[in-house]
């Protein structure tokens, strides 16, 4: 949970910031550089969390433990099944949906933040 949070709450600023600050006449505003924010956020939150998400995702499936066990038996299976890229399965679609998800975040903070702690955004 912490990457994923991480992912959504600490990369889009520090992106945005960035690209505004060196890449001042093609980003000119938060919201020409918010999507670029997203699509790195996402990539950050989907991909180191993605494997983790798998294996939850399959126990969650099986709830009768008739396929999974516990948290590490499920990682060997899926692993002796399909290798690493077993822990990738769906990743594509999730990625899509983060970025969405953290586009949405970002420009909910911006527009909230200062609403509920003026003193921080003066």
């Amino acid at each position: 949970e912490g990457l994923w949070t991480c992912g959504y709450l600490s990369i889009p600023p520090i992106v945005r910031r960035s690209l505004r600050e060196n890449f001042p006449d093609k980003f000119d505003s938060d919201t020409k550089a918010r999507v670029p924010a997203a699509l790195l956020g996402g990539l950050f939150a989907c991909y180191l969390t993605q494997p983790f998400d798998t294996i939850k995702t399959c126990m969650q499936g099986d709830i009768e433990r008739k396929t999974y066990g516990s948290f590490l038996d499920t990682a060997k299976k899926l692993h002796a099944e399909s290798g690493l890229t077993a822990f990738y399965r769906g990743a594509t679609f999730r990625y899509g949906r983060m970025v969405c998800a953290v586009f949405m975040m970002d420009a909910l903070q911006s527009a909230i933040g200062p609403l509920l702690y003026p003193e921080a955004f003066k």
